[in-house]
């Protein structure tokens, strides 16, 4: 899983600007043609955040992957998605207005989410936030930016 991952590059997305009907890949689209954020999206839509996240932007989406939401703890997710307001503060937690490329972080970078609280950016052997590890950076979607992470943010109480 994580192989395939690593093979969705920003060059990958890049090569294929639009879908044959002519729309854009948004954060929404690149995501689902991924395959690796089904309970993301699913989360999303129960949140009402699609349209949010298909909107103008841009936006930078830390985007944890379906192994990263199946490692939570059992019940998690079916608590989120029966708590709308909990469900939508997680979210937004992974989301950063602006697009913020790899380029961009630095070591100890702190970063406002859509929620309100920060997340901590850390560089060095690997890209962190907070404590889930960058495994996939910079696909770009025509409003915005895609970093994968490995395990699902959950904002301070």
């Amino acid at each position: 899983m994580r192989k395939a991952l690593l093979a969705l590059t920003a060059s990958t997305i890049l090569a294929a600007p639009a879908f044959a009907d002519g729309h854009s890949n948004t954060i929404v689209d690149v995501a689902a043609e991924a395959g690796s954020f089904t309970t993301l999206l699913a989360a999303a839509e129960a949140a009402g955040l699609v349209e949010t996240l298909s909107g103008e932007g841009p936006l930078t989406v830390f985007a944890p992957t379906d192994e990263a939401f199946a490692a939570l703890p059992e019940g998690t997710v079916e608590g989120l998605l029966a708590d709308t307001d909990a469900l939508t503060a997680v979210l937004t937690y992974h989301v950063v207005a602006g697009a913020v490329m790899s380029g961009d972080l630095s070591d100890g970078m702190s970063a406002a989410t859509v929620n309100g609280a920060d997340i901590t950016i850390g560089v060095g052997d690997a890209v962190t936030v907070n404590d889930a590890t960058v495994i996939a950076a910079d696909i770009e979607a025509s409003n915005g930016v895609i970093h994968v992470i490995d395990s699902v943010l959950l904002p301070p109480q």
